[in-house]
């Protein structure tokens, strides 16, 4: 079986040897597939409030509603439809920093998740009439299909500037005749990260994705249990090349999951929010946490970092302005090498000497708690640029995490290999385990 980008639609089971008929799920751009003669922005006046009191002019597009949420801002190039279906994104207003957005137009079957989840767009310029022989249509009729409000015209210069220099601040935008409504929801706006993101955006029932995956000599993959935080779908097809994954809701608890799945290893994935708040996120972490107890290899990517960070004793806080785009430079400290790499939230864990670096003026983090590990830790990756960390070794337990995104969907390739050191890992700790079984049943 092929997935078939044409068609649309996620299947991350397919084309894995060994497996027969794999589920397949939404992609975020199906919507645009049966979408007939879209039309194009109306170009309305539109007002861009910040909690600052700074007001910005523009046009609208997509849906020409009122959007709120916290304004944040990504540095890429390209990738745009990848990023506006990341579920990182949950509760924000993304601004895109390069100036022309939609290009080439909105492509079926490379969403990273069946929704758009920023709560609105902002752009310089959007390009009403995408110019690729694959694409099925713009920007503007991805947001319209799924009501999502935008607006052009910002000097997203400015506006990024202002958000580097003060931090990332609550907003509001909407039709210009509607300033008097947006001025109140300004006013009586809550943060986002107070809301239970995670629980927004993760499965709701657990689902084998590619059953029966075997290796290249047709040995059965090992099992994987997925924590979906607000996993990215390049996540998953990148886990299904290496194991037989079943994909599990945040709030899943790791009896429940061993009972019903018996994994041999546990992922914990990337997500929106604060790693602290004590819903969804919370689950996840103590799942995480029972299974690094437990002695099963675990890796965690972005919230699953910081989960792990604080199931570690370390506190979690809020950056200044986060870290979103393709070209965060990260170095691991082991190696001295500097990777580039892709990267989207607003959250770090702290360093356990040097403590919160670059945290926002609000002063939000997270309070003081135990280890719950049983294991020690070392930071492994740090950010290049302003020194937070980016990557936790468990010291004698098969489990790492990092802050950023090996998937690269978008983004550089130089940290895929990591997703092939935690598949050897798994297999080093299964070898082991074999080992033991087999000097168990001699001696008896």
């Amino acid at each position: 079986m092929s997935e078939s980008l044409a068609d649309g639609g996620f299947c991350p089971g397919a084309n894995i040897r060994g497996v027969d008929s794999p589920p397949s799920f939404p992609d975020a751009a199906d919507l645009l597939l049966d979408y007939g003669s879209p039309e194009h922005p109306s170009g309305s006046r539109g007002i861009l409030l910040l909690a600052d009191g700074t007001r910005f002019e523009g046009r609208l597009f997509g849906s020409e509603e009122i959007a709120e949420g916290e304004l944040v801002f990504t540095t890429g190039m390209c990738g745009y439809q990848e990023s506006l279906t990341d579920p990182s994104f949950a509760g924000q207003v993304l601004t895109f920093t390069y100036p022309l957005l939609g290009n080439y137009g909105i492509h079926p079957g490379i969403s990273e998740s069946s929704s758009v989840h920023p709560r609105g767009v902002v752009c310089r310029q959007h390009m009403a009439s995408p110019d690729h022989r694959d694409s099925v249509g713009s920007v503007h009729d991805l947001l319209v299909a799924h009501n999502i409000p935008g607006i052009e015209g910002i000097d997203t210069r400015s506006l990024t500037r202002r958000v580097r220099e003060h931090g990332t601040l609550l907003c509001v935008f909407g039709p210009a005749e509607r300033v008097e409504e947006m001025e109140l929801i300004l006013r009586e706006i809550t943060p986002p990260d107070a809301d239970d993101l995670v629980a927004e955006v993760t499965c709701d029932e657990p689902t084998l994705l590619n059953p029966g995956a075997e290796d290249g000599e047709g040995q059965p993959l090992p099992r994987l249990a997925a924590i979906d935080c607000g996993v990215k779908h390049n996540i998953l097809r990148e886990l299904c090349t290496r194991f037989e994954v079943v994909w599990c809701p945040a709030d899943m608890p790791l009896e429940e999951i061993t009972r019903d799945w018996s994994p041999d290893a546990l992922f914990a994935s990337n997500g929106p929010g604060d790693p602290a708040h004590p819903g969804a996120a919370t689950d996840a972490r103590g799942t995480l946490a029972a299974a690094v107890r437990q002695g099963m290899p675990v890796m965690g990517i972005c919230l699953g970092h910081q989960l792990m960070g604080l199931a570690a004793g370390l506190r979690t806080y809020k950056l200044r302005y986060g870290h979103r785009g393709s070209n965060q430079p990260v170095m691991d400290l082991e190696t001295g090498r500097v990777h580039i790499t892709s990267q989207n939230h607003g959250f770090a864990v702290e360093d356990p000497v040097q403590g919160m670096l670059a945290p926002h003026p609000s002063g939000v983090r997270s309070g003081t708690s135990d280890n719950v590990l049983g294991a020690e830790f070392r930071v492994r990756h740090v950010n290049s640029n302003d020194g937070t960390v980016e990557g936790l070794d468990l010291l004698d337990k098969p489990a790492f995490t990092i802050q950023f995104h090996p998937e690269a969907c978008p983004g550089p390739h130089d940290a895929s290999p990591l997703f092939d050191r935690f598949q050897k890992i798994v297999a080093e700790h299964l070898g082991r385990a074999e080992a033991e079984l087999v000097r168990k049943e001699g001696g008896s």
